[in-house]
């Protein structure tokens, strides 16, 4: 008798770590994605000014590309620290899905085993 509200505990902490897990790695995902899109959007230069002559319109450009390079590398050195935290989070929540299905199994094989019992 005591097998179940133990097992009943345990499937509720299972169920609230798989969640928080779950949390963790789209929170992770999603500042992933952000930085991926900031460095998407360096791809693609500024319109040059058309009211400027072309020498200032060319340092415009080298300063831009200079600024861009800089940034990339930067979201760069961001964007693999996040990947390791979301890498870290897809592993943390594929292990808690892992011990919810092994407590769920554990559940199901004592339940069939219980009516034989009595």
């Amino acid at each position: 008798m005591i097998r179940n509200p133990q097992l009943a505990r345990l499937g509720q902490l299972a169920n609230l770590l798989l969640d928080s897990r779950l949390s963790v790695l789209q929170s992770a995902a999603r500042a992933k994605l952000e930085t991926e899109t900031q460095l998407a959007g360096l791809v693609v230069p500024p319109p040059a000014a058309t009211q400027v002559s072309e020498i200032a319109s060319a340092m415009a450009e080298l300063n831009y590309q200079r600024w861009a390079d800089a940034r990339r590398a930067e979201l760069n050195m961001h964007l693999a620290r996040q990947t390791v935290t979301w890498m870290e989070a897809r592993e943390a929540a594929r292990e808690a899905f892992g011990k919810k299905q092994a407590l769920g199994g554990i559940t199901a094989k004592l339940a069939a085993v219980r009516p034989r019992e009595d």
